[in-house]
């Protein structure tokens, strides 16, 4: 959290933001404080940031990397970001969107679509977390999130879920429900630092399972 307050803090005393007001990245990227970016479909975009609003990068668009703290970050069709970082908002990748290193929100939920990838790790602390036919690099990470990995998805960095830790927030009592689908491939350790409910297919290829006992199913989906 610490990190965003002070991009907060740095383009108000460096006066590098525009005033409240959605923004339109240009070349050398955008910055606002209240207000919402676009980046152009097609186009070629520095780093883009806000601290109140969600970031929209259209299809084929690059931009360097994408953070706000109270907003949603999304990457079109075929677009691309170094980073793609929030504290408050969903991360949605579409169908083969790439960010180049890591992707993480605090709270929101991460969706991942047909050939969308990551280079480094995919992580968050509360939402949902899912991949169809997508890669990441880095492993996923969470504490009170579902995963649900689907199709013919690669993650490599294995998948780690963190225990809560009710003396700096108020988690639920519910179990996260971690899903490996048919065809889906987990390489490196599944761990487990709390209770959830895994189900694993038995088309999926996973490493050691550490912390959990997996309910393997046949088909398409777990059973309940």
């Amino acid at each position: 959290m610490r990190r965003y307050h002070a991009f907060a803090a740095l383009m108000l005393l460096t006066g590098c933001y525009n005033m409240p007001g959605d923004v339109t990245a240009g070349d050398s990227g955008a910055n606002t404080v209240n207000g919402s970016i676009h980046v152009p479909a097609g186009s070629h975009s520095g780093s883009v940031g806000t601290v109140n609003g969600s970031i929209h990068v259209d299809e084929n668009a690059v931009v360097g990397s994408a953070s706000t703290v109270n907003g949603s970050i999304t990457l079109g069709a075929h677009a691309a970001a170094d980073t793609a970082t929030t504290v408050n908002g969903a991360i949605s990748l579409g169908d083969g969107a790439h960010v180049a290193h890591g992707a993480s929100t605090v709270n929101g939920a991460v969706t991942l679509k047909d050939g969308a990838d990551v280079g480094g790790a995919l992580t968050n602390v509360n939402g949902r977390i899912e991949l169809t036919d997508a890669h990441v690099a880095g492993g996923l990470r969470t504490v009170d999130g579902d995963i649900d990995v689907r199709g013919g998805s690669h993650v490599e960095g294995g998948i780690l879920v963190k225990h809560s830790n009710p003396g700096l927030f108020n988690w639920s009592t519910r179990k996260p429900r971690v899903v490996i689908g048919p065809g889906a491939v987990i390489q490196g350790e599944m761990r487990f630092e709390r209770a959830v409910d895994l189900y694993v297919s038995d088309q999926a290829t996973t490493g050691p399972i550490t912390g959990a006992t997996a309910i393997r199913f046949s088909g398409s989906n777990p059973p309940g």
